[in-house]
């Protein structure tokens, strides 16, 4: 006989079928929520679903009994106020911009030192190559540093990871600022670039949490903004301190920075993770009520431990040099952030070799990329909603080549404004053109940016964490890279040359986005890792 206990649990069940939602709707919190940790029967909507009762039934074979059991998993309930998407809409925009300003002042710590690379020249004596090494070290650790703390974020939850790490940046800065050897400097720097890799990888995770699909527009576009204006304005503060103070209050303007972000986030942001949130609900659930069934999907289905390492560690650099389209991807991407970087040293030659110009002048020369960034953020609401037209006109399910747009038509800005600064940066000529060219860089950087995360997650949906962090890891090595050779590369080509060098390979990158516009689907289709909707492997990515 049906009771109403039966058909209520009918109608749970029914509500909550595992099918793969549309890649539009749940492709962003589907990279923040622990995919890779989670077998592949794991439900993830408990996470980003709100019910009535606070529970969903599911019915699973115990591993340790073999015998079938009956487990209440944990949700949500409907306007629930420990859900981070229903707090105040002023409180989200604090914790907002809380981590977007973390995400700036990280950055910026990136770049600030590249203002008095010759105080460090003449201090310890050595090289500028050595020197430059303090920059190269940093951003090599923004690729180290992801393939621990993601992991580590799924268990423990985003605020520990936010409060530790940031702690070991600030602590790890002091020795650097009073440094007694290039070694000492090298090292401090290259562990704050490991420690400092953990927020910006969370910053987004963490306004996934708190924003929903159709609100998250114009809090994307403040926190993309963050991590190429700090670049921008590093070597600007940077120029005018080291010119008053020296060398060394570049570093301790970091721990100033650091400091304030590291109270800010530890003390006003809590725990934003849906998975963790819920994991201590149903922890207190159970021993409320004695009764074991109180779970959530990470005490039910979680992966053997061999392979989330293979997932975590072996899976990104799988997808990297199998997948044609991550690997191109990550390429125009770091080519893009060599380019950011590039920059640090070719200023400095152009305005302060070539027009004798001082630090803290050339750093006004940045400006024009801080603004084409601020721009192109105003602009990116625009592009969303012109994307979720796009939705609509797909029948909620559009292509993931329908991202590529934006940077189909953002990509030529880049080689247009290396050409400007190519060819305007005789030292004869006004400091006017080299500056304006980059303008339409920094306009450019977040369209390209933008589009090319947007492309790999619904081209990957359950792989897009870890195509996502193959990205990183090229893209930090090579932005790391470019800052040893750059100075030899205007020493031999020359100052027009060399940056008309860089214009021809961002403008060959441009044929990127056409062709997986006009093939990447076709190109899916052979994908062992892309995500297909058939219903062979029920709207999953294959593993």
């Amino acid at each position: 006989m049906e009771t109403p206990d039966s058909r209520a649990s009918a109608d749970v069940e029914e509500a909550y079928r595992p099918e793969q939602p549309a890649a539009s709707t749940f492709g962003t919190d589907l990279v923040n929520l622990p995919s890779r940790t989670l077998g592949d029967d794991a439900q993830l909507r408990e996470f980003t679903q709100e019910t009535v009762s606070g529970q969903i039934l599911k019915v699973v074979k115990s591993n340790k009994t073999g015998n079938i059991e009956r487990y209440q998993l944990v949700t949500f309930t409907v306007d629930d106020k420990e859900n981070p998407k229903n707090w105040s809409k002023a409180y989200k925009w604090w914790c907002t911009m809380t981590v977007a300003i973390t995400c700036f002042v990280v950055a910026f710590n990136s770049a600030v030192i590249t203002a008095d690379i010759p105080g460090v020249v003449r201090e310890f004596n050595v090289s500028e190559e050595v020197a430059l090494l303090s920059v190269t070290l940093f951003v090599a650790g923004f690729g180290i540093g992801p393939m621990v703390f993601a992991p580590l974020s799924e268990i423990v939850g985003r605020r520990p990871i936010y409060a530790s790490t940031l702690l070991l940046a600030v602590v790890f800065i002091i020795p650097g600022a009073v440094a007694k050897n290039i070694e000492t400097l090298l090292v401090t720097r290259a562990l704050d670039g490991i420690a400092f890799s953990a927020p910006m990888t969370l910053v987004g995770g963490t306004l996934a949490d708190l924003w929903r699909t159709e609100e998250r527009g114009v809090p994307m576009a403040a926190f993309s903004a963050a991590p190429f204006i700090g670049p921008a304005i590093g070597p600007l503060v940077g120029g005018f301190l080291s010119d008053a103070l020296g060398w060394r209050w570049l570093y301790w303007v970091q721990l100033i920075l650091s400091g304030f972000v590291y109270i800010l986030i530890t003390f006003t942001v809590p725990e934003t993770y849906p998975p963790k949130i819920l994991t201590r609900r149903a922890a207190k659930l159970r021993k409320s009520t004695n009764d074991d069934r109180h779970v959530t999907e990470q005490d039910l289905d979680t992966r053997p431990l061999g392979q989330r390492l293979r997932l975590f560690l072996i899976r990104p650099f799988q997808l990297l040099f199998g997948e044609a389209i991550v690997f191109c991807i990550s390429v125009y991407m770091s080519v893009l952030y060599g380019l950011l970087y590039m920059f640090f040293v070719a200023y400095p030659i152009i305005y302060q070799q070539g027009k004798g110009y001082r630090a803290g002048t050339t750093g006004l020369m940045f400006i024009p990329i801080a603004v084409g960034v601020l721009c192109s953020a105003f602009c990116a609401p625009m592009v969303n909603k012109h994307y979720l037209g796009l939705v609509a006109k797909h029948g909620g399910n559009p292509p993931a080549e329908v991202r590529l747009v934006p940077m189909m038509l953002s990509c030529w800005f880049i080689p247009i404004g290396l050409f400007i600064f190519a060819w305007t940066s005789y030292p004869r000529l006004s400091w006017v053109g080299p500056a304006l060219g980059g303008f339409p860089v920094g306009f450019g950087f977040i369209f390209l940016y933008n589009s090319a995360n947007n492309y790999l997650v619904d081209s990957y949906q359950h792989q897009a964490a870890s195509a996502l962090a193959a990205k990183t890891f090229l893209r930090s090595f090579w932005g790391a890279a470019t800052v040893l050779f750059t100075g030899q590369m205007y020493a031999r080509l020359g100052y027009q040359w060399a940056s008309s060098l860089l214009a021809f390979i961002g403008l060959a990158c441009c044929a990127i986005p056409f062709i997986f516009y006009y093939k990447g689907a076709a190109i899916r289709k052979h994908s062992k890792f892309a995500y297909s909707p058939d219903e062979e492997n029920g709207g999953k990515a294959v593993h």
